[in-house]
């Protein structure tokens, strides 16, 4: 039984703190299993993501609808024809088009909601066992109130007295942690006992830290009173779930006071290039539209009431921005999404941000983390040494040799006397130099396998049960667990050279020797590893000699000034570092009894200090850490995921510059760098000096300047002082690099370089991490990508895309993110020109007929042209490709020409304008040349002329055909043939089926599109694209 600081589950409270009773955050006195006695109003335990709610759905989702300026116009336009003098036709040809797109918005807001009331009534209504006088009894997870004692297991063997926690959607990290109880309460009979006490918790106010926690608990009825000192290590935070074992917790925060939802930042809503360049464009039709309308009143002379003509050739031209564009470029993105998710090439991909596929399609820069996206984050122990020997890879049988000799080999107390002969004197003296190594290989390897946080847990292997397995230490079943795999890999050398971790609780420690012999170790005090430390420490009794030893790891950079003086510490960690190994420290102490009385009593009020607990403690135990016995240097190394090198070279080609932006230490990350082929071999590097003032940041960005093409290397710190003082030129400088790396970097660090690149060179960047540590870094970036791996999923889930691997990058950018803006480009463009088509034949019919303010077609006809006749079709372009992905791939250079944007530019919108002006003139000017007797026989023809046009240019447009691309040109000219019977308002029926007609709408459609087909193969001809080039 535990009595832990314990949280439910993630809950985000309601926006509105007023409702909850929240005011500013409080340090807090909870008593145990009495939620009424609280101090403070405290939120409710409910999760509450939804945006609107029965009332406020509805105007909610209008009011985000219309205060965009286009929207709003639309629904002027529609509400304008109640007017009687603005009215141009039935008010169904604008209100139509204006409610389907609003019943699609509604629908899709309808059915996020529905998701999201559903996710949170399922999390809301999770049941849970609440501790009570009347017994365990069940609640709903919103039921629970500060106070609650919590019962929380797990049908799981663990240790007695602690419990295991996952915490990989808090911070990342997928390793298991160990939760211990307070002390004092694991002498109750039963759990029930826990109401019966007089205690409370005396907690500290809410707050953002997830590594951190301060308290004391105090029982009043024990005699004398019992105050113990609470940590992180005494909580279970809410999104982590228990492991192994059964918790009671009392619950000490709720609701909007929770870690977790701290934690959570509002990522800033990301907004594509493609969209803000489609903007920029219906803007400038905007503008033609007013400049049309005005031209048509001027060329009646502002006769009459002009200010009304003004507003009827508003509306009349109203075509000219198409309502359909959103509609149809959402729908291409949703097309988009569903084929990155469905590519068996890159399973498991999804995509969490649909409405930016686009953007992986004109990345610039691409800034990655190191571990556990380029490398494999699996630790390989590759190097012991110890000073004057080292021992790789292919020496490891001599430490295990050296280690079963040190606890083999007879100790011969017997003390010669006498003189010795020449040959005896020198054969000591060899004995003497190899106990000597023994001795050291044997301490080293001991360090190794005790400071540490590595717990082995005993699972069934189908052979031998759980409890079996763990009384008797089966090799087979045993399975190690810890907050870091570099932890997980030493404990696993050790085991290989025959020392081997076999048990561990909160007391105690137990090794396995090569002889079978167990020795076991009481832990008296842990001093976790902490990013500020950068090193852990344990202090433990070895039961058999009652020594009592302080051992202690960690990076060299600390270790240099904890341990004694020595001449080869700094070299050998820079050249294991260069080697891309992760170098740690490892150093010993012995005490004596009276010292360690002395810190303990020290430790023991730091820890019970309520304020500036964390730096008392520190200040404590660095009197320990003081001449230090040098021990040896570990190297680990992290080997390079699947496919990186190819990844990153194709990457290159495609003209995308690579930072790695990691924490990693300088050497480390170089290696790393050049392993990966990140910078290649015939690169320059220039390593940035360590610089901390103005005047030498100044000196080495001078010396950085005279370089030409080379790879820049900078530290975080270095590159804190540039940034603060050289921020321009600084980037100007790194930008010119063909690549860059930054080491010692910090989560807030990545997403100011991120950010940085956006501001100064206006290009798109792509951030690629897996860890907790990345998510600023991926929100930030214009398109996040995150990797699932072993650090958890946390930023997998902040990311924008999340794929598998990193190879899978490779594809992501040049097949879809390539094919994606093209045929977004090619979509909007092309709606953009059916619009334009069908004002120029509203200009040039109402220019004919003395500018006169009556509109050319009516009713469904209007309707009908930008929905069922030319949808399909349009719809169709989603499904184009220029070249193979095989090709794309193959030859990434291709991906370079859309960096410039050319797709979609002012250039081919221009291009475009002018063929639909071109288009409809022929059109409506053909109609008129070879008009009949009846003005109905000119919408025959035109509109007939009109949709056929359309459509050949749809298939003039496609580069690759698919078989839906011929369905739906088809279906769209069946539809009109169909429908022909229905609309004899507006067309002769009998008309359409004489020679005639067809005659005239052939010549008129020839004229329209035949020129263009000419101009389209004399360009393949004499001035083919790149990708035509590839794929003959």
């Amino acid at each position: 039984m535990l009595l832990n600081i314990a949280l439910s589950l993630p809950r985000r409270c309601c926006p509105w703190s007023r409702c909850c009773g929240m005011g500013d955050f409080r340090p807090r006195t909870v008593w145990l299993g009495h939620p009424e006695k609280r101090e403070q109003r405290y939120p409710r335990n409910v999760i509450n993501n939804q945006k609107y709610n029965f009332f406020t759905f509805l105007p909610g989702v209008l009011f985000n609808q219309f205060k965009y300026f286009f929207n709003l116009y639309f629904l002027l336009l529609a509400c304008s024809q109640f007017v009687k003098e603005l009215r141009l036709g039935a008010l169904y040809t604008y209100w139509v088009p204006l409610g389907l797109v609003l019943i699609i918005t509604i629908m899709r807001e309808a059915v996020e909601e529905i998701r999201c009331y559903l996710r949170d009534k399922e999390v809301n209504s999770q049941i849970y066992s609440k501790l009570s006088t009347r017994g365990t009894v069940k609640v709903k997870s919103s039921g629970i109130q500060v106070g609650d004692l919590i019962i929380v297991e797990k049908v799981s063997l663990s240790l007695p007295g602690s419990c295991f926690l996952r915490t990989d959607q808090l911070d990342g990290e997928t390793d298991w942690k160990l939760r211990l109880p307070v002390a004092c309460t694991q002498r109750l009979p039963t759990a029930a006992d826990l109401l019966q006490i007089r205690s409370y918790v005396y907690a500290e106010e809410p707050n953002i830290d997830i590594h951190n926690f301060i308290g004391t608990f105090t029982r009043e009825d024990g005699d004398p009173p019992v105050n113990e000192s609470l940590s992180i290590e005494n909580t279970l935070w809410a999104s982590t779930v228990v492991a192994s074992g059964t918790v009671v917790g009392v619950v000490i925060y709720t609701g909007k006071e929770l870690r977790s939802v701290m934690n959570t930042s509002n990522p800033r809503h990301k907004v594509g290039l493609f969209d803000l360049e489609v903007n920029c464009l219906t803007k400038i039709l905007f503008g033609a539209l007013v400049v049309v309308s005005l031209v048509m009143v001027a060329l009646q002379h502002f006769a009459g009431r002009w200010y009304l003509q003004i507003f009827r050739f508003l509306l009349l031209f109203s075509h000219i921005v198409p309502i359909s564009l959103r509609v149809n470029l959402d729908m291409g993105k949703m097309v988009f999404s569903w084929m990155i998710k469905k590519d068996s090439k890159i399973p498991g991909t999804v995509v969490r941000a649909s409405t930016i596929p686009e953007q992986l399609g004109r990345i610039s820069y691409l800034l990655t983390d190191k571990t556990g996206t380029l490398t494999q984050n699996e630790m390989v122990f590759r190097r012991l040494h110890l000073g004057t020997v080292a021992y790789g890879m292919d020496s490891m049988d001599e430490v295990q040799s050296h280690v079963f000799s040190a606890y083999t080999q007879v100790k011969d107390n017997h003390k010669a006397s006498g003189r010795m002969s020449y040959g005896q004197t020198r054969q000591n003296w060899n004995f003497l130099v190899r106990k000597s190594i023994i001795s050291r290989v044997h301490e080293a390897v001991k360090a190794i396998a005790l400071v540490h946080n590595v717990t082995p847990v005993y699972e069934s292997n189908g052979v031998t049960d759980q409890a079996e397995a763990e009384q008797h230490y089966e090799d087979t079943c045993r399975v190690y667990q810890a907050s870091s795999p570099d932890e997980v890999s030493l404990v696993q050398w050790t085991e290989s050279v025959g020392l081997t971790l076999v048990g561990r609780d909160q007391s105690s420690m137990q090794l396995r020797t090569p002889t079978g012999q167990i020795l076991n170790f009481t832990i008296l005090q842990i001093f976790p590893f902490t990013y500020e430390s950068k090193r852990m420490g344990i202090i433990v009794r070895d039961e058999s000699t009652g020594e009592i030893t302080f051992y202690m790891k960690g990076a060299d950079v600390v270790m240099a000034g904890i341990v004694q003086y020595n001449d080869w510490l700094e070299e050998e960690c820079g050249n294991m570092a260069r080697e891309g190994l992760r170098v740690l420290v490892v150093s010993k102490k012995s005490l004596t009894e009276e010292q360690y009385q002395d810190f303990e009593a020290r430790y023991v009020q730091a820890k019970l200090s309520v304020h500036d607990r964390s730096l008392k403690v520190a200040t404590v135990i660095e009197s320990l850490e003081m001449e230090m016995e040098l021990l040896c240097l570990t190297g680990v190394e992290d080997q390079l995921q699947t496919d990186v090198r190819p990844t990153l070279e194709i990457l290159r080609n495609a003209g995308i510059k690579v930072w790695m932006l990691t924490g990693d230490k300088l050497e480390t990350a170089t290696c790393t760098a050049k392993n990966a082929h990140l910078i290649t071999r015939n690169q320059d590097i220039h390593i940035f000096r360590p610089v901390t003032t103005r005047g030498e940041a100044h000196l080495e960005l001078n010396a950085f300047r005279r370089k030409h093409d080379c790879a820049l290397v900078i530290s975080g710190d270095s590159l804190e002082v540039c940034l603060k003082y050289y921020e321009y030129e600084f980037m100007e400088l790194a930008c010119q690099c063909p690549a860059v790396v930054c080491c010692r970097c910090t989560p807030t660090q990545k997403a100011q370089i991120v950010r940085l690149l956006q501001e100064r060179t206006g290009k798109l960047t792509c951030a690629v991490g897996d860890g907790g540590n990345d998510v600023s870094m991926i929100q930030e970036a214009d398109c996040g990508v995150g990797v699932e791996g072993k650090e958890g999923k946390q930023a997998s889930l902040a990311a924008d895309f999340s794929v598998t691997q990193f190879k899978h990058l490779g594809r992501l950018l040049m097949v879809h993110g390539r094919n994606s803006y093209k045929r977004s480009a090619a979509l909007s463009q092309f709606v953009i020109h059916r619009s334009l088509c069908i004002s120029t034949m509203q200009a040039v019919f109402s220019s004919v007929f003395y500018f006169a303010s009556v509109p050319l077609y009516q009713g469904f006809l209007i309707i009908g042209y930008s929905t069922i006749y030319t949808m399909f079709p349009v719809f169709s372009l989603v499904l184009d490709k220029d070249v193979k992905s095989e090709v794309a791939m193959l030859y990434p250079e291709l991906y370079k020409d859309l960096l410039k944007g050319r797709p979609l530019s002012f250039k081919t919108f221009l291009i475009w304008v002018l063929i639909s002006i071109y288009q409809g003139s022929i059109i409506m000017y053909g109609a008129l040349l070879l008009f009949e007797s009846e003005f109905v026989h000119i919408v025959a023809i035109s509109f007939t002329s009109l949709i056929l046009t359309e459509l050949l240019m749809v298939a003039l447009t496609i580069q690759t055909w698919h078989w839906l691309m011929i369905v739906g040109e088809l279906l769209s000219l069946a539809c009109y043939v169909a429908s022909l019977v229905f609309l004899h308002e507006f067309i002769d029926v009998y008309f359409i089926a004489t020679v005639s007609f067809l005659w005239k709408v052939t010549v008129i459609t020839l004229v329209s599109c035949l020129p263009l087909y000419i101009l389209k193969y004399l360009r393949r001809r004499f001035s083919p694209p790149n990708y035509s080039k590839l794929t003959s």
